[in-house]
């Protein structure tokens, strides 16, 4: 079995670098044709060129995730353009802040990553779905994080957002199931991205916690992440709607 979601139109927010790179490129090469949404047009472009140079097929949209005009548009020119909308992983990310208690969070921060982390999710999803409806199915991977399934001490926006992210993949994946609307969460542990350099940055310390922490002895790598969503795409998982699975070196085992 080998995924394949040849012919397929897939979105991919978030696109430019880390999880959502990978998974461009992943999806790509299963015979997809890639959207990438992004705020970063350098860095989107760069995976689309990384995604034609392999023989993929890809395009860039600037959009904002959290921008109702920027959402429609990016579903607008991705039908425009391919014809359809089978595919969408929602996994826009942001970093700001760490470790600090709820009593000592700013509103600000509190605000920046629900509007990112969750609000997004619920907006991406309202206007994917109804695309979807028009013609007659398609699959959705919300990226959320084992911080959804458990607490994390000094990161209670971000904790709270992936909660909601997946609350949401339920509530969906319940409401759509009968039109052929598969929606499903993907949920990382501690994966090398660009991001997690720019917490080492922030805490030269982080791995040395980290590492120890995780059962396989190892953080994960994006492609790591890409392989899962593309499993929860592709028809081989056309019995799953609702779930989130855990990606995590078996760290929710313990």
């Amino acid at each position: 079995m080998d995924g394949s979601l040849e012919g397929k139109v897939a979105l991919v927010t978030g696109g430019s670098s880390g999880i959502g790179r990978a998974t461009a490129q992943l999806l790509a090469k299963k015979g997809a044709r890639v959207v990438i949404q992004d705020i970063d047009i350098e860095k989107g472009n760069d995976t689309v060129q990384s995604i034609v140079k392999e023989g993929g097929e890809s395009y860039f949209v600037k959009g904002d995730v959290t921008s109702k005009s920027d959402v429609k548009n990016v579903i607008s020119e991705t039908v425009d353009r391919y014809g359809s909308l089978d595919c969408v992983m929602n996994n826009a990310a942001t970093l700001r802040g760490l470790h600090t208690k709820i009593h000592e969070y700013e509103e600000e921060t509190w605000d920046h990553y629900m509007d990112i982390l969750l609000k997004a999710v619920w907006l991406g999803m309202k206007y994917q779905i109804t695309q979807m409806l028009k013609q007659g199915g398609g699959t959705i991977v919300n990226t959320s994080s084992i911080a959804g399934l458990t607490g994390r001490s000094g990161s209670c926006a971000y904790v709270a957002a992936k909660h909601g992210v997946i609350g949401l993949t339920k509530t969906a994946a319940l409401e759509y199931a009968k039109d052929g609307i598969r929606i499903n969460a993907v949920c990382p542990a501690q994966i090398h991205t660009p991001r997690m350099d720019k917490i080492i940055e922030l805490d030269p310390e982080f791995l040395e916690r980290e590492i120890p922490t995780m059962p396989i002895g190892r953080v994960g790598q994006p492609i790591e992440i890409a392989e899962a969503t593309i499993w929860l795409c592709s028809d081989e998982s056309s019995f799953v709607t609702g779930h989130a699975l855990a990606v995590d070196g078996g760290y929710l085992a313990q």
